[in-house]
């Protein structure tokens, strides 16, 4: 399940947690709403490597700074502009915009299908075991699912984004297969999720009642092997060593850094 934005900034409990994440839902879709009302599409994002690792705090600061010039809604979250930048970079630069993507495990508060929307992308759909109904924002439409085991027919998708989900309790394999199932021949899966070379204790530490988890080194290349297993093939430079703990979660006590990866369908 996706991190919330009660988990690394709002830090309120229950109702108010519930309605900071309405309001921040609200006024993120009223922007994208403006933005494909009133303007042409912004310039591309600069190219960015399809697989990549967050090593310090000025490169995620250069992402929200990017977004900004651009015009393209900001993660709340400052360390998440980087990944989600990049990905709607390496889908934008590879594949165009006339597309079908799939954001596996979307929140209606991530910015990545919205910055998608704002480039005009044909359909996007964020699919989530939480949602309870099918709606609809800003030609994004959001509706209940489980990555795993989804509806949708072979190939439907061009591209498909999970973006700092499969820590969260998600069966790997289970979950690639589905995403190589869905995704047509030349498509991409862009994965992100959180890492450290060597993953710090998290024992006894809980998110969405399962326990935390932080990928490392071994368990990366292990991802990997499996996508490869299943006819997902990694693109770009894989590094793994060399990063900051640029990510700090306060309300578990654990810092990591963020690591990106993108697949294509053989």
């Amino acid at each position: 399940m996706p991190k919330t934005a009660d988990d690394k900034t709002l830090g309120v409990p229950g109702r108010a947690r519930a309605i900071a994440k309405r309001m921040l839902e609200e006024a993120l879709w009223g922007r994208v709403r403006l933005a494909r009302a009133t303007r042409k599409p912004p310039p591309l994002p600069a190219p960015a490597p399809p697989t990549d690792l967050l090593r310090t705090v000025e490169e995620w600061q250069e992402s929200a700074a990017e977004c900004k010039k651009l015009g393209l809604p900001r993660h709340f979250t400052g360390e998440k502009n980087w990944d989600v930048l990049g990905s709607v970079s390496t889908i934008l630069h590879e594949l165009g915009t006339d597309l079908r993507v799939l954001d596996a495990g979307a929140a209606r508060y991530s910015t990545v299908l919205p910055s998608l929307a704002i480039y005009r992308v044909r359909e996007l759909v964020g699919n989530n075991l939480e949602f309870r109904r099918t709606t609809s924002h800003g030609g994004v439409r959001f509706e209940p699912g489980d990555i795993t085991d989804t509806p949708y027919r072979d190939g439907y998708f061009d591209a498909v984004t999970c973006l700092s989900v499969v820590e969260h309790g998600v069966p790997v394999s289970e979950f690639l297969a589905e995403c190589a199932r869905i995704l047509r021949p030349g498509g991409l899966l862009v994965v992100s999720t959180d890492y450290r070379a060597v993953a710090p204790d998290t024992s006894g530490k809980l998110a969405y009642g399962v326990p935390v988890h932080i990928f490392d080194r071994a368990e990366i290349l292990d991802l990997v092997q499996i996508a490869k297993s299943h006819g997902l093939t990694l693109q770009g430079q894989l590094e793994l060593d060399g990063a900051d703990d640029v990510v700090d979660w306060k309300r578990i006590g654990v810092k990591f850094t963020f690591i990106r990866l993108t697949f294509v369908r053989e």
